[in-house]
């Protein structure tokens, strides 16, 4: 297998190379709306190369099938690419934890607002049971809105593999965006490489102002109802 990276073709769709696993995973909701966990679904069988529909209107989703040319997809990245992505974002601190919030980047996944929420978990985090969940919702944001800092200044992360995910929204009863896990390296149509990250999702509805990154516009899209299984 080659190198493992997301190479983003001229107003097409996403071309997977290295062989990267693609799989389907659905989250899971409460009473209240909010997620709470993801659950597997299908495993897909992948080449060393293969292409994703970025455009949102493949009839082979998540294959692409050459629907961008039909559409006259304008698939232009208009995300920034080092660490530039960072600007605008927010810290709140708690006495444990410090939650680095970058709104730009959210997917609309709602792992953040179960329970008390992942902010007012952080301002109260000198309670143990807040730490937890803390920590738990913002490892479960898979586009990396949120992330953690110790009191140390140090990172947390959760260990994920290099993968690719078909998020299924069950909130939003609708297909989500990439998911894209273990600091892939995405490079743009110009070959500029974006900064990469553990989490980080991927627009699949073709209608993101921030692309290639999800800014939630798939929840509003017909084109993105119903799911991949």
């Amino acid at each position: 297998m080659g190198k493992k990276r997301i190479y983003i073709t001229p107003d097409g769709p996403y071309e997977v190379q290295g062989g990267i696993p693609l799989r389907v995973q659905k989250t899971t909701v409460d009473e209240q709306g909010a997620s709470v966990d993801w659950v597997p679904g299908r495993k897909y069988e992948v080449e060393e190369t293969y292409h994703l529909c970025r455009c949102g209107h493949s009839g082979e989703k998540p294959f692409c099938d050459g629907s961008h040319e039909r559409v006259d997809f304008a698939g232009a990245e208009t995300a920034a690419y080092g660490e530039d992505i960072a600007d605008g974002t927010l810290e709140y601190s708690g006495p444990e934890l410090t939650l680095i919030d970058n709104e730009a980047l959210c997917a609309s996944a709602r792992f953040c607002d179960r329970g008390i929420n992942a902010w007012y978990a952080v301002e109260d985090s000198g309670k143990e049971e807040n730490k937890a969940l803390a920590i738990e919702e913002v490892g479960k944001c898979p586009s990396g809105r949120l992330t953690l800092k110790d009191k140390a200044g140090d990172v947390i992360e959760p260990s994920l593999p290099q993968a690719i995910s078909l998020m299924e929204s069950t909130v939003h009863d609708c297909r989500g965006p990439l998911v894209v896990t273990g600091e892939i390296s995405v490079r743009s149509a110009d070959d500029h490489e974006f900064l990469p990250r553990n989490r980080m999702t991927l627009c699949r509805c073709g209608e993101s102002k921030n692309k290639p990154f999800c800014d939630s516009t798939h929840v509003e899209c017909p084109h993105m109802k119903g799911f991949d299984e």
